[in-house]
């Protein structure tokens, strides 16, 4: 026999079900109940059944029905016990049987019907004399039983009015017993538990006694949830007479399944459907569509500028906004439209059931200026935009991933275009997303043949024209592309997440460089690395690797420098904080490359742990001698030395540019009037010579020289 996941048999665990409906309605029954197989041998008895044939309920399974009626009636009830088990109708017959509880042969009222299960039939005993003594004291029993019962219980007649509650019943509804009497079991449920209690058809179990969820308006107003045992009521002609239903309170728990399954399925501070009701909602949408010849417009929306809002003024603000975003967003669709919050400060908008493109751009264009318009949050001022994508079904794609996908694109086409806009989904995006995979393929690839190599530029002391200094340029010399410059695949290595694992590289090699130059240069030799924005953001869990190596090659932490680029202050001042901190623990030093193009002021570098200032190419190269730019960097290098902080000037091309970045104070100088991008050994060679640079033979015209490259610039 075939076992369940349980180990129990399919036909144990039918007794079982059988054996607990048994006892849950006909155990005290004040009847004699029996449940006796085909062959006449008695399965089951009730409490009053045993008693009226003298035998212990453990005992009666194997005795004969058949026995305990009278001789000269036995010829008469096996015609009516073989008409019982082949009609599905209830028969009836008035007999003698040889009960105990009778003292003396006595008249029995007997009904019987077969159970449905084809094995056996039931059959209840009345006495046709009044109450006998036993079925009184049985009587009795069961009535303290169902009045101290701790489920409810109610009794409906055919018409559905009330004809029998017990106390726990009426206590469950919060009504008095004689309110109930007399009513329809209906009008205490809403329109939910009638369509509930309609659909189980208590008329067509056949006495089964199954189970279903029903829900009652208590009579002050709150919702009461019952799992409800019903048993339909036959005459013995098979006319329908009513329902018992043994009833269980389920409020709690339900409400708890309610809860754990709606914050499965939405968004708990703004009340949206979250990701995984998005999809089911979008997959309805697309087979809705599909079926009505019509078609969908999926939105996706990402709020501009949100990052910095919530660094400003915390994440209690940032999630007041959000939740003010949903609002304008909501009032700006249809009432059978889906909004969804997928995460952060990412919306869906499903449009369903479309006809015409007309109205997408209506929709679109209201949720661009509604989320445009300043939020007061917290009596704080806050602007924010929104990039929003839009991709259509069936036109863009079948598939549900395929179409997230374009929507995704379209609205990274609306953050490239400028942001505060939507965009549509096009096939030049498309072409230019496989591109993307592609590169991030080869870019995996890169990594485990190790097809990444370092560059170095020279950075001079502008006391001496000694080269101490040097700042690691990243190259990938892919296999069939040659040398590429990191503008051609940083990008995807930062969308990717890869920017990471090729970062720690880059900080490896830079260690293993800078110290071999200590021994050949000199031991205060050091090297800068570059970290863009994104790896600044999520290699937190690097610091110990980076320590453990530095250890390892017994090398000082101040022998690196890490560099960030002054647009990773737009990230927040609290995690830069924090982040550079962290770097200053390692005994790492800090420089902040690009200064001048417009996030910071020096003022402003008070808050940070900054040892170096990397003054913009643009600055430099407005270097004449006659405007007032001199003037400016004489400023800047002034306040910077104020603040313990060296200058770093960037860019520089000519021996003008030198001498006018000597006259202003400025410690040190990086540029190709120094050295273009050389390889290590070119490097350590420039150095070695101890020689000033950029004097009498170099050049000192900007045409013809390479833009500068950074590693993650």
């Amino acid at each position: 026999m075939q076992q369940l996941d349980s180990g129990v048999s399919p036909e144990r665990l039918r007794h079982e079900q059988e054996q607990a409906h048994f006892n849950e309605l006909y155990l005290l029954a004040p009847s004699g109940y029996f449940v006796v197989a085909f062959d006449g041998r008695i399965l089951q008895a009730n409490v009053a059944g045993a008693q009226l044939i003298g035998v212990p309920r453990s005992a009666v399974r194997g005795h004969r029905f058949r026995d305990f009626v009278r001789r000269n009636w036995r010829e008469e009830f096996d015609v009516f016990f073989e008409s019982a088990i082949n009609s599905r109708a209830p028969r009836r017959l008035r007999i003698e049987m040889t009960c105990a509880d009778l003292g003396a042969p006595g008249p029995v009222l007997l009904l019987a019907s077969a159970d449905g299960s084809g094995q056996a039939c039931r059959i209840v005993v009345e006495s046709s004399d009044g109450k006998l003594a036993a079925l009184e004291r049985s009587e009795e029993r069961f009535r303290r039983i169902v009045h101290c019962a701790d489920e409810g219980i109610w009794e409906i007649d055919a018409f559905g009015f009330i004809t029998f509650v017990n106390p726990k019943m009426a206590a469950l509804l919060g009504c008095e017993i004689e309110d109930l009497l007399e009513q329809p079991l209906v009008s205490f449920m809403d329109e939910e538990g009638r369509t509930r209690f309609e659909a189980h058809d208590v008329r067509r179990q056949h006495a089964r006694g199954e189970r279903a969820e029903l829900k009652f308006l208590r009579c002050d107003g709150a919702e009461l949830w019952t799992s409800a045992a019903t048993t339909p009521i036959f005459d013995v002609a098979g006319n329908y007479l009513g329902a018992l239903a043994l009833v269980t309170d389920i409020t709690r728990s339900r409400a708890s399944a309610e809860r754990i399954w709606h914050q499965a399925n939405f968004d708990e501070l703004t009340g949206l459907p979250n990701r995984h009701m998005f999809r089911d909602r979008l997959a309805q949408e697309m087979r809705k569509a599909d079926r009505g010849a019509t078609f969908v417009a999926l939105l996706f929306i990402d709020l501009d500028h949100f990052k910095e809002v919530n660094d400003r003024l915390g994440h209690a603000a940032g999630d007041t906004l959000l939740a003010e975003a949903a609002r304008r967003v909501k009032a700006c669709v249809r009432a059978t439209d889906t909004l969804a919050r997928l995460g952060g400060d990412e919306f869906t908008v499903i449009l369903a059931g479309l006809e015409r493109v007309g109205s997408v751009d209506r929709i679109a264009q209201a949720v661009v200026e509604a989320l445009a318009r300043p939020f007061d949050v917290l009596g704080e001022a806050a602007a924010i935009s929104a990039s929003v994508g839009i991709a259509l079904y069936p036109a863009d794609a079948r598939e549900l991933a395929d179409l997230i996908s374009h929507a995704d694109q379209a609205m990274y086409a609306s953050k490239n275009a400028g942001r505060n806009r939507y965009s549509y989904f096009t096939r030049d995006l498309q072409e230019a997303a496989l591109a993307r995979q592609v590169i991030a393929a080869d870019l995996r690839e890169a990594i485990a043949q190790q097809q990444f190599e370092l560059l170095y530029q020279p950075i001079v002391s502008l006391t001496t024209g000694a080269v101490r200094k040097a700042e690691a340029l990243l190259r990938w010399r892919h296999p069939t592309r040659g040398l590429l410059a990191p503008a051609e695949f940083i990008p995807f290595a930062e969308s990717s997440g890869m920017i990471v694992e090729i970062g720690d590289w880059v900080f490896r090699e830079a260690a293993r460089q800078v110290q071999r130059w200590q021994r050949s240069i000199g031991p205060d030799f050091q090297v800068s690395v570059n970290k863009s924005p994104v790896q600044f953001r999520r290699d937190g869990g690097q610091y110990q690797g980076w320590l453990d190596y530095l250890r390892e090659l017994q090398l000082p932490p101040q022998s690196l420098v890490v560099e960030i680029s002054e647009g990773a202050l737009q990230g927040g001042a609290d995690a830069l904080l924090g982040r550079l901190a962290q770097y200053r623990m390692l005994g790492l030093q800090v420089a902040l490359d690009h200064f001048g193009t417009g996030y910071a002021s020096l003022a402003y570098l008070k808050r940070y742990d900054i040892d170096f200032v990397k003054i913009d190419p643009s600055l430099a190269q407005t270097l004449d001698g006659e405007g007032g730019e001199l003037a400016l960097y004489e400023a800047i290098v002034a306040m910077a030395h104020k603040l313990g902080l060296k200058m770093v000037a960037e860019g520089v091309e000519t021996a003008a540019q030198r001498a006018l970045l000597v006259d202003a104070g400025c410690d040190y100088a990086q540029g190709y009037i120094f050295g273009h991008p050389m390889t290590a050994g070119e490097l350590e060679a420039l150095a070695l010579r101890q020689a000033p640079l950029g004097g009498h033979g170099v050049p000192t015209q900007r045409t013809g020289l390479p833009v500068p490259i950074y590693m993650f610039g």
